[in-house]
Parts: structure tokens; sequence; C-alpha cells
């Protein structure tokens, strides 16, 4: 028998929550993105869950092949653009939408030899600072890329720095306006956060949106809203067994460095899961986990392969129940992976791109 351990992508899930997302922004067009395999989740197990979006977003020209390979004929965008010139020649034969966000991919493209045209996205640096052009320089940029012959259509687009925070996106949006106000080309600007949180302000500004963790159940600016705030479902689940039943009494330690000590009787339970699962390192004592669909709390330190949880809350936990370490109980409990990620002083992002390989996946 395998290692008892698991991970469910939930296909309905993903639909509802790809559908909250085009909800918040009714007038505008939706990239789901599956870059990093579709957030850990599989672009061939999310995809038929997904083939609703007007488009798909990524990063890698591989994954973009798999997409194709899927028989999807829609707009695929490459979010960073091409990192070589050879990679255009792959933008042609696949017709993949890139952006542009610095002056050598203009360079490469104006020297790419091709009979079809490229549509682009031309990215400014609005307050992030990470890609793009800055303002001053954009429209230097627009002026060249309108220019070539091996251009079609220049979109717009921008990424917010601070839509999940206090800050908002107004002072990167009063930027972008100012620069683009007279531009023709679509636009696209918002990720999860914008969409759902500032729909109203960005939503007949955007005629595309790009909403990424939303789709996959995690909310984009937890602990201020939950999913559930925003009407999302978990589309990942983690789940495994207790393998083992201890029974302590005062003064026992459990675990690697005695971190927690029991203060009276204490039943708890082994759970086949562990940091080389991809569970978080950094979770302590506390973390909540469900155990035949109740809530109770892990104790001591996360090892390689195993996890203990105080058994208290559920007197007829044995060897063999079930487990949910994130994700949808065979009950139908939820326990959100933004719980976990924030016990580990991280995102659900990261969780849900750091399952492991030895984790076996199924779609429900």
């Amino acid at each position: 028998m395998p290692r008892p351990i698991l991970a469910t992508v939930h296909p309905a899930a993903l639909s509802h929550n790809l559908a909250r997302a085009r909800a918040a922004a009714p007038d505008a067009r939706v990239w789901a993105v599956v870059k990093a395999n579709a957030y850990g989740h599989g672009i061939e197990r999310v995809f038929d869950a997904l083939r609703s979006a007007d488009g798909f977003a990524l990063l890698d020209l591989a994954e973009a092949q798999r997409l194709r390979a899927l028989d999807w004929r829609g707009p695929i965008l490459l979010l960073e653009g091409c990192f070589d010139a050879r990679d255009l020649e792959l933008c042609s034969r696949l017709g993949l939408w890139h952006t542009i966000h610095c002056d050598e991919q203009i360079d490469m493209l104006a020297a790419h030899k091709t009979q079809v045209p490229h549509r682009v996205f031309l990215k400014m640096n609005s307050g992030m600072n990470r890609l793009g052009f800055t303002p001053e320089r954009y429209r230097a940029a627009w002026t060249r890329l309108n220019a070539l012959p091996q251009v079609e259509e220049i979109s717009l687009m921008t990424h917010f720095s601070d839509a999940d925070g206090p800050r908002g996106i107004t002072h990167q949006l009063q930027v972008f306006e100012a620069v683009t106000h007279d531009l023709p080309g679509e636009r696209t600007l918002s990720n999860s956060a914008a969409a759902l949180r500032h729909g109203a302000l960005v939503g007949e500004k955007s005629d595309w949106v790009r909403p990424g963790i939303a789709v996959y159940g995690s909310s984009p600016d937890f602990p201020e809203h939950s999913a559930a705030d925003w009407g999302l479902l978990p589309t990942l689940t983690l789940a495994s067994k207790i393998i083992g039943v201890q029974h302590l009494v005062a003064g026992d330690t459990v675990g690697y460095g005695s971190s927690f000590t029991a203060d009276g009787p204490l039943r708890i339970g082994v759970v086949a899961c562990g940091y080389a699962d991809g569970y978080p390192r950094h979770c302590t004592t506390g973390t909540p986990v469900l155990v035949n669909g109740v809530r109770t709390r892990m104790v001591g330190r996360v090892s390689m392969d195993m996890i203990t949880v105080d058994l208290t809350p559920v007197p007829d936990a044995r060897m063999g129940s079930d487990v949910t370490l994130w994700g949808r109980s065979s009950g139908g409990a939820v326990l959100s992976i933004d719980e976990i990620a924030a016990a580990a002083g991280t995102v659900g992002y990261e969780l849900m791109c750091a399952v492991a390989a030895r984790v076996p996946f199924q779609v429900e």
C-alpha cells in the first residue's frame, strides 16, 4: 500500500473561482494565469476547468507548448516576454502573444524575420520597479514598436504593487493613465487583488484582467479578507491519515528539540506528512489541522515525513483516521490554505507551488 498522502485538485472549484473573478470585472476579458505549472496544480489537471477563460497567461515556453498540445487555440500571453531571440521563432509558430518590458526585447523583435506580425504587450513600470519601461520612456518604446513591421498590435499593461493593502492602486493608475490616455490599444491592469478589491475603479479601464491566486481559492489579501469572504472555494486539498497514536502524561515532550511539553494527559496522532512533502517546516504548535473533519492543532515540530496532532477534540480518532492538512475534508469541512501559510509566515502561493514531487495527485 502506498504512503497515505494525496493531493486532490477540485475542478468545480476552479471553474467557480474563475467565474467569480470574471464577475468582479464583468466588462473585461479574463486571463487565467497558469504560471508555475498552474500554481502547482498541474496545467493538464486544471485545463478543462479553466477553458472558459478568454486566454491563458504564463511564463515558460514549454508550458505554452503544453497548452497548445491540449488543443487550446485561443490567446496565450508570455508575461515576462522572450528571454532569447530564438524564442520569437516559437512565438511565431505557436501564435503566442508576449510582453515587451525592455529595449533588448525590442531589439530582438526588430531583427526577427517573420511573415506573421506579433501581438505584443508593452509593460510600464508604474511603481512596482520590477519589469517595464519607466513612465518617462514608455511612449518612446511604444513609438519604436509601432514602427516595426514585425508588430501587428500593441496592448498596454502594468502591474500593481499594493493592490492587496492600504496604499491601493490609485497612485499607479494615475501614472499609467497620464502616459497612455491617448495611446490606442487594449489595456490589462489587474491581478487578483486589484480585480476583487478595486474592480469598480479599474473596471472600465481594463480590457483584460489577470487573476492568479484567486482562481486557485486563496485570498489575495488574507487576513483582511478570507477566501470565503471573496466567495472563493479551495481548489487543492492536501490530505493524509494517522499512522500512529501516542498517549502522553504531564511532562512528556514531542518531536525534535522537545519544543512541545504536555501539561497533562494527552493523546496525539502521528500523521504521514512532513516538509519533504511540501508542508512548511516553519509551522509550529497551534497550526490548525482537520482530523475526521474536526478542527484541532499540530503540536511539536514538523519533521521530514511526519507531524503530530492533538486528538483531544477527536476522541474517536485512531490509526487510519482522515487528516486534512489544507483544503476540503471528505465531509465538506474547509481548512483554508491561507491559515496554514500564515502559521508558516508565508502566503498560500508558496504552499501550492511547493507540494513535493513525491506526493501523488488526483483530479476529483
